[in-house]
């Protein structure tokens, strides 16, 4: 059995590891990291129906390090997805505080176990036969009341918490590289601003709406109209909004707006189109 459950790490190991090194701000490399995560759980989970540990040691390591390995993970995508779909498209600062109250989350959460928080960064194993055994449970050790919903032969009372914790590592350590990212972005934002303030005695200001500027950035992008293409969606709406010194709410859930349509899906382009020929015709008469 254990050369089994070796195998199965072994391949979700090198499955992720393209997840890994893909860019995880695009919803559809954290929407594979969940799949890929929540295949190979489901691959463990056939194993053990199917096959008995030797032995309590192995059990224990199974439930204390394996399967917390591969199901953290499917936490930490699940977890990231929802961070994706909240991120705020606006500023610098405002990204930034977002991400910083993100992590206090996580923090605080640590806070409410930090006994086996402390017992798992010591790596203990005292109290082992209670927490990674199936069936060998203590009722008064026992913190996370969600553990007697689970499926008793596939959990014990505190893998899901090993889970948790790893996936919250993840978590800080992925957000603190976007703050990192943000801090140096921010800087080159500093140095393009004082450049266009020093070539322009007033700011421009947008007089059509957000969604009319999001409709043109991505028409812009997708047809590769400035860089050929090369800024992401991010980058030119922060362009704009350091251009026309204004914030925007979240880019994406506008882009899905306007996907939502069911007329005039390019609105704003169809009317520069039309004011555009009219001019045309007019100094044409």
């Amino acid at each position: 059995m254990i050369n089994s459950i070796d195998k199965i790490l072994s391949n979700y190991k090198s499955e992720i590891l393209v997840i890994e090194k893909s860019s995880l701000s695009e919803f559809k490399n954290v929407e594979m990291g969940i799949t890929i995560s929540r295949k190979y759980i489901k691959q463990l989970r056939v194993l053990l129906r199917e096959m008995k540990f030797e032995n309590d040691e192995d059990e224990i390591n199974f439930f204390k390090h394996q399967k917390p390995y591969i199901y953290s993970r499917v936490k930490f995508y699940a977890k990231l997805y929802q961070f994706l779909l909240h991120r705020p498209q606006g500023s610098v600062a405002r990204q930034r505080k977002f991400i910083d109250e993100e992590i206090d989350k996580l923090q605080l959460d640590y806070t409410k176990n930090l006994d086996f928080v402390k017992y798992i960064r010591e790596e203990s194993t005292y109290l082992d036969k209670y927490y990674f055994l199936r069936g060998k449970d203590e009722v008064k050790l026992i913190t996370d009341t969600s553990y007697y919903l689970t499926d008793d032969e596939f959990s014990t009372s505190h893998d899901n918490m090993v889970a948790k914790i790893s996936a919250y590592d993840l978590l800080i350590n992925h957000y603190q590289h976007l703050l990192s990212e943000l801090h140096f972005r921010r800087k080159k934002i500093r140095a393009l601003n004082n450049s266009l303030k020093n070539r322009r005695e007033k700011s421009l200001r947008w007089t059509a709406t957000k969604t009319d500027l999001i409709e043109l950035i991505y028409s812009l992008q997708i047809s590769g109209a400035i860089e050929e293409g090369r800024l992401s969606i991010k980058q030119l709406a922060e362009a704009c909004e350091e251009l026309f010194e204004m914030q925007f709410d979240n880019v994406y859930r506008t882009y899905l707006e306007i996907k939502g349509r069911k007329n005039d899906r390019t609105k704003f382009l169809d009317k520069l189109k039309t004011c555009l020929i009219l001019k045309i015709e007019k100094d044409e008469e």
